[in-house]
């Protein structure tokens, strides 16, 4: 069995859809479906469930995803493992999708100028428990994590960067007015949330609980692994979303999409660039580190300096 074929499976279920499991996969929409009729006819039972306007997994499918998840981070750590024997010159980095979408770009393609001799950089998108147990394994040498929760970095360095917010968005077409809300106002439209584990979910879980209320509370949730599928529901008008403000930045800016904070509400989170000091020192990996540090000098925080505690920031990365 291939691997590929698992992880198309997964990435098909993960997404919602063929077509972007195909996009994200590099590969064609015809090629995905023909890996799940493989493994279809492989196991003797239909993995996918076609017959909603998104595709989600049978009960067979969610057994041998169960399965091709273990499967596929066995592989990962092997490779891990026999990377760390390469002597080739490269970077191993993981961040979260918030940051991997709005800032990933705009550092690798500087990065890549200055270092066009590089031959190898493995980068990753996990949640923030991921990220953190994977620098402690040492699966990777440098990452960036949005959190609103303490974690035990041990022997890891630790730079504050500045922080972001999470905030519900909402597209005009449903008649959402004001930047400050209450809770009442959001409850009786459908919710587009990512799986647990993400920082903005733990967020609106907390704050919903602080409120005495519950996620349940809405009309329906309705859960998403792609921020892009989210973010694509929302601005057709379906319902809203609590998402990192960085990540809809662009398209308040256009005006497709409004911001709004719900009374009671903590918005705000910390972001932290880490470093595994196991890691060999190079010029290499102290240029991808200043780039990162850069690009918060170049772009305006998401947030008010003035919403974080003073020791959330360090004070060099302000505009």
């Amino acid at each position: 069995m291939k691997s590929e074929y698992l992880r198309t499976l997964v990435e098909s279920i993960t997404t919602g859809s063929f077509s972007r499991a195909a996009e994200n996969l590099f590969i064609t929409q015809s090629a995905v479906s023909r890996r799940i009729k493989f493994l279809e006819d492989q196991y003797g039972y239909p993995l996918v469930d076609r017959s909603g306007p998104v595709m989600v997994a049978t009960e067979a499918g969610l057994v041998v995803i169960e399965k091709a998840e273990k499967i596929l981070q066995i592989e990962s750590d092997l490779l891990n493992d026999l990377h760390g024997l390469s002597t080739k010159s490269g970077i191993s980095f993981c961040c979260t999708p918030s940051f991997g979408i709005t800032y990933l770009p705009e550092i690798m393609k500087a990065f890549m100028q200055h270092k066009p001799d590089m031959l190898e950089l493995k980068f990753s998108f996990e949640m923030p428990d991921k990220v953190v147990d994977g620098m402690l394994k040492g699966l990777y040498q440098v990452s960036v994590i949005e959190h609103n929760t303490d974690y035990d970095f041990a022997d890891l360095e630790t730079f504050k960067l500045p922080g972001d917010e999470a905030v519900f968005v909402s597209s005009p077409q449903l008649g959402l007015s004001g930047e400050e809300v209450s809770i009442e106002d959001l409850i009786g439209f459908d919710l587009y949330n990512r799986k647990a584990g993400c920082c903005s979910s733990k967020l609106l879980d907390h704050n919903m609980k602080q409120l005495g209320r519950d996620c349940a509370d809405f009309n329906r949730i309705i859960y998403y692994d792609d921020l892009h599928l989210i973010t694509s529901s929302v601005v057709q008008g379906y319902g809203l979303a609590f998402l990192s403000k960085s990540v809809v930045a662009k398209y308040v800016a256009e005006g497709t999409l409004r911001t709004h904070r719900a009374t009671g509400f903590d918005h705000a989170y910390k972001r932290t660039l880490i470093v595994n000091n196991n890691s060999p020192s190079t010029e290499l990996l102290g240029n991808l580190i200043n780039e990162i540090k850069e690009v918060f000098r170049k772009t305006p925080a998401q947030i008010d300096f003035l919403c974080c505690t003073p020791a959330g920031i360090d004070p060099s990365f302000a505009p």
